[in-house]
């Protein structure tokens, strides 16, 4: 294995030129806007970045593309990347001003730099090369009822921010795409208000932005696997080298294993997943793999894929896909589950899959109802959220592969959390993280639940910052604050409601006794009762605030379970 090392820049310009290519066998980019502000801050304050994993190879590779675009290579031999994707691709979109391909769609990645940043940076931000991030399309409101100077305060002790309209004009924020394609800083200092040298600022600004240019000068080590390797040998090498370094998850070597075995696979699997996600279902690539491997060996770790052969891996690839569209379309359908945010775990699409292709596909209207239920009340206690998740899965799939019908997943259920109901006292120091949260919003938009300014029904597809859902606390954060409450009582399960952007950011920090009965006056309870918000004057104070969250929580947990059924 030979060393070299190479720039930031002279990285990018390989990629840009096709000199530098991806193979089958890697995992698509998966970083957000803030994962890249977190590299480009790590990298302005000199922080090891890690190497680059290549392989010089002559060989007719499967390949894939990039997310930013590359020009085509005339040359057969290619560098092939095999570990520092995310990083390498990050860089390239910011350095050079381009989108992001993610799962078919452009996105752009615009960072702000702050000119006026603390000299002393205290803020330490680790980056690395795990995890997988994807859209959430339910927002929070983290900073509703925080004040604009709260907000600028925070966001003035950090050099890097993900842009905002809002941001981009203050005079002191700039595009760091912008200054990497330009060696001036003119029109940075100009629109600063720097219009003399003897202005402190010109020396301070120009010395910050020299310093953020110097990131396309940082210096990767490059370890570079020799080309007499053949392609099997290269996937063991990755598979080893990222089990010992637990960068990637068992997904991604499990890609790899699967792509050497059956070239030119990763394509269908994406054509698969991308269908899924034009269905409003986008899913991450490796339940689809975990559910090949479930329909080949009737179980779904990974740690078996080495041994599968080919032809099984077909089989069941192809029996995964069918079962799967019946596990999308059951979930739309006959639970009102119509996207994968909604799930607590995608688990849950796996055993409907597997239980579906078992049963041919034939259901009674009882099994059916049965159906319904055990995967509602699966989703609320997060049956594969606790523990072994892969292992509880291996039990359902084992009854399901022994002909055992709804009743005994069920069954299983029941042994794992004793009672399926939900009661009140299940709910208490619960949050939006929870399993429960998700249920919350499925039975209020069964109920018929509107926004309270708009009517619209709830939904998490809303388009436009005026109707994007959110999650809205109904005793405001600032307020229960100032009334010494703690985080955990805050954000209690019972506080939270479902409201527009629009309508969360117009009742901002003003407690429930103030803005709620204007709202009731105008909208009638019946919109808080489909919320299962108790309106009561008397529990409206912030005096009453538990005794809010006592009711509530009875509430919750009668319309849980009439949504739930029996």
């Amino acid at each position: 294995m030979a060393r070299a090392e190479a720039t930031v820049e002279e990285l990018v310009s390989m990629i840009e030129h096709g000199k530098l290519r991806l193979p089958e066998m890697q995992r698509r980019y998966v970083w957000r806007a803030p994962r890249v502000r977190d590299l480009l801050d790590s990298l302005y304050r000199g922080y090891p970045s890690g190497a680059i994993l290549l392989w010089e190879s002559s060989e007719d590779v499967p390949l894939q593309e990039f997310s930013v675009g590359q020009k085509a290579n005339p040359f057969q031999s290619t560098l092939l990347l095999l570990d520092g994707q995310q990083r390498l691709t990050s860089l390239s979109a910011v350095i050079r001003g381009e989108p992001v391909k993610v799962r078919g769609r452009q996105r752009p990645i615009d960072i702000l730099f702050n000119l006026e940043h603390p000299d002393e940076l205290s803020v330490v931000t680790e980056v690395n090369e795990d995890g997988d991030d994807f859209d959430d399309e339910l927002d929070d409101d983290e900073d509703g009822d925080s004040s604009e100077d709260e907000l600028m305060a925070r966001f003035n002790q950090m050099a890097f921010v993900v842009a905002t309209r809002k941001l981009e004009q203050l005079p002191h924020w700039v595009r760091v795409t912008d200054v990497f394609k330009t060696q001036s800083d003119r029109d940075f200092l100009k629109k600063a208000g720097v219009t003399s040298l003897d202005d402190p600022r010109a020396e301070k600004y120009a010395k910050r932005l020299a310093r953020l240019r110097a990131i396309r000068r940082y210096v990767y080590r490059m370890d570079v696997l020799e080309s007499s390797m053949s392609y099997d040998e290269v996937t063991e090498i990755f598979v080893r080298v990222n089990s010992l370094g637990a960068k990637l998850r068992s997904s991604d070597l499990a890609l790899a294993q699967i792509t050497a075995m059956w070239r030119n696979s990763l394509e269908k699997f994406q054509a698969f997943q991308k269908r899924c996600a034009d269905d409003d279902f986008d899913l991450d690539l490796g339940i689809f793999l975990k559910a090949m491997v479930a329909f080949a060996t009737g179980q779904s770790r990974f740690k078996t894929v080495g041994s599968i052969s080919l032809e099984r891996l077909q089989e069941g690839w192809s029996r995964s896909c069918e079962g799967m569209e019946f596990a999308l379309n059951f979930l739309r359908s006959n639970v009102g589950i119509r996207s994968p945010v909604l799930l607590s775990s995608p688990f849950i699409l796996i055993v409907l899959a597997y239980y579906g292709h078992q049963r041919s596909y034939k259901l009674k209207e009882e099994e059916a109802d049965r159906l319904r239920y055990w995967t509602l009340v699966a989703n609320a206690k997060g049956r594969f959220s606790r523990g072994s998740s892969e292992s509880i899965l291996d039990q359902d799939l084992a009854s399901i592969s022994q002909g055992a019908g709804v009743a005994a997943l069920i069954d299983r259920l029941r042994l794992q959390f004793g009672r399926l109901d939900i009661t009140p006292e299940e709910l208490e120091g619960r949050n939006q993280r929870s399993a429960l949260f998700k249920s919350m919003f499925l039975a209020f938009h069964e109920a018929g639940a509107v926004d309270w300014q708009s009517r619209l029904k709830i939904a998490i597809d809303h388009k436009g910052s005026q109707h994007r859902l959110q999650f809205h606390h109904i005793f405001p954060k600032k307020v229960l604050r100032e009334a010494g409450l703690r985080p955990r009582e805050i954000n209690d399960i019972a506080n939270l409601a479902f409201v527009s952007g629009k309508t969360n950011r117009k009742i901002s920090d003003r407690a429930p006794a103030e803005y709620l009965p204007k709202y009731i006056a105008d909208a009638g309870e019946a919109v808080f009762t489909a919320q299962a918000i108790p309106t009561a004057p008397e529990l409206l104070e912030v005096s009453a605030y538990q005794d809010f969250l006592k009711t509530r929580r009875e509430m919750l947990a009668v319309r849980l379970n009439a949504f739930f059924g029996s």
